[in-house]
């Protein structure tokens, strides 16, 4: 049975389509992933089907009653507000109707009327089948499951940081049982134990879900059908990621076995159009000339760009290039105990650890952009830092791509900005196009574009990965495989590091171990 029927869907961009004439249908019971390359509306469509984007034209038709949880992008909270009581208003329904309850109860007792206890006996029930009395033990087991535990239930919203804030949101989406989810890069800040949670969670759920990652091996684990975007059209595959994939890389070799099939037939009706148009096969010229305007013609196959990178290298002779002595790292507080951290001269190391623990604050530390609370940071003075921030915040975000890096190497002409973002896998009107108006693969690929453009010989990436395309992310690992500095790397994606690092460095129990 469909739950969710889209047809004839048309949406535009002042530069681009973006669906042209699609449809798709969602099934009870299917796990969808949404796929497609940085900018092909992933997103756009998932806001489309909740209703924060209207489309150009087409229908997007919900079956009766469905109830929809997403990602709240901004919290909504009360001043004061604690992670539990932020949680707790997933149920805010069920805690209705047990006031409901308490008031007919007090009304009972001053009229005795029988009628009460009939409606609040059907009251009870619904809090019975909502399991209303174990929500608190739910709402500590998702809790924990995510890693949102370890922050302290207790502690305030406002307190949290940006990731923080999207591992409890995605925490309340979970608690709300919809009838579908709909999840876009729901392992953006979780680490691998429970990005593993999370999978397990949506493997076992009935209901349906439409989810967006870049994160190949999660989709693997959790999608029963794909639905690719790519030529503003929606196709849809049954099946694992791997095994849609699979169907995709037969149907673009179909097509473009007939593609090239139409491109000879094209040549040979022009050629015979050019050689007897004049002569005395001039009629049968302008019929195949009548032929050649009636073909529907194929869309040549594209591949999307993926970014290339080159970090480029300035020499350091010390062998020392950042150590700390009992580091203790925060804001008011410490978040870990003291931190001695040894880091020699092209080493290359993956920061480990569960999300929210202070990976990012030891980073920030490091290049001294936030205080110790104690301890000691010695860095070499030869040390030069790249540093890649996960944060897509931008001190302008109406300036383009182009006039942001313009902006910050002025002595690159026009043509050498736009060669440097191409390389990075930014083409077309996404050079000029704002910031903020950029997928966030897209805004990744421009900071790292950055970074190419200046020499270091110590590169320090927090989370680089978040919302690139496969492809750019094996340009990525190829790059920094090359660079010759010293390099510390924070990801949530073991595949990622896995063979690029040669250290791993646990901030929970303060030890290096070789790999």
């Amino acid at each position: 049975m469909s739950i969710l029927t889209i047809t004839d869907l048309n949406y535009e961009l002042p530069d681009k389509v973006l669906y042209k004439d699609s449809s798709l249908r969602l099934n009870k019971g299917e796990h969808l992933g949404l796929t497609g390359k940085n900018g092909a509306g992933k997103s756009t469509l998932l806001k489309m089907i909740q209703g924060d984007v209207l489309p150009d034209s087409g229908q997007i038709i919900w079956q009766n009653n469905i109830r929809i949880s997403y990602l709240e992008q901004q919290l909504t909270y009360a001043e004061g507000d604690t992670i539990f009581d932020y949680l707790k208003n997933a149920y805010a329904y069920l805690y209705e109707i047990n006031d409901k309850i308490q008031a007919l109860y007090m009304e009972y007792a001053e009229s005795y009327d029988d009628a009460l206890l009939e409606e609040i006996g059907s009251y009870q029930e619904t809090l019975e089948n909502h399991d209303f009395y174990n929500i608190e033990t739910e709402i500590e087991r998702v809790a924990s499951g995510l890693g949102i535990q370890a922050l302290g239930l207790d502690r305030e919203v406002d307190a949290l940081s940006g990731g923080q804030r999207s591992k409890v949101s995605l925490a309340k989406l979970l608690l709300e049982k919809g009838d579908v989810f709909l999840l876009d890069e729901p392992t953006n800040y979780l680490d691998v134990e429970h990005i593993t949670w999370l999978a397990d969670y949506l493997n076992q759920l009935e209901d349906s879900y439409i989810v967006i990652s870049h994160d190949r091996d999660f989709l693997n684990r959790v999608t029963n059908c794909i639905c690719d975007i790519e030529f503003q059209t929606l196709t849809k595959y049954t099946g694992s990621f791997e095994a849609a994939m699979k169907q995709k890389e037969a149907q673009q070799e179909h097509l473009h076995r007939e593609y090239e099939k139409q491109q000879k037939e094209i040549d040979k009706l022009e050629n015979y159009i050019r050689k007897y148009k004049a002569g005395s096969r001039s009629t049968m010229a302008k019929s195949r000339e009548k032929q050649l305007n009636k073909i529907d013609r194929l869309t040549p196959p594209v591949s999307p760009k993926p970014g290339h990178f080159h970090f480029p290298y300035t020499a350091s002779h010390g062998s020392l290039v950042v150590e700390t002595k009992r580091l203790e790292i925060g804001y008011k507080k410490a978040l870990l105990p003291p931190i001695n951290l040894l880091v020699k001269n092209g080493e290359k190391i993956a920061i480990n650890g569960f999300n929210g623990i202070g990976k990012s604050t030891l980073l920030k530390t490091l290049i001294q952009e936030i205080p110790a609370i104690a301890g000691e940071v010695e860095l070499s003075r030869e040390a030069k830092i790249s540093y890649f921030s996960q944060d897509l915040h931008w001190e302008n975000p109406h300036q383009s791509a182009f006039d942001w890096i313009k902006e910050q190497f002025p002595k690159l002409n026009n043509k050498e900005v736009r060669r440097y973002l191409s390389r990075s896998g930014i083409v077309d009107d996404n050079v000029t196009k704002d910031l903020d108006q950029l997928s966030g693969g897209e805004q990744t690929k421009v900071k790292l574009c950055g970074l190419t453009l200046q020499k270091s010989n110590f590169l320090i990436l927090d989370e680089p990965t978040n919302h690139l395309d496969q492809g750019t992310k094996d340009g990525l690992k190829r790059a920094l495989k090359d660079y010759q500095g010293t390099l510390i790397v924070v990801s949530h994606e073991p595949d990622f590091y896995t063979g690029l690092v040669d250290k791993q460095f646990d901030v929970e129990s303060n030890q290096m171990k070789f790999v």
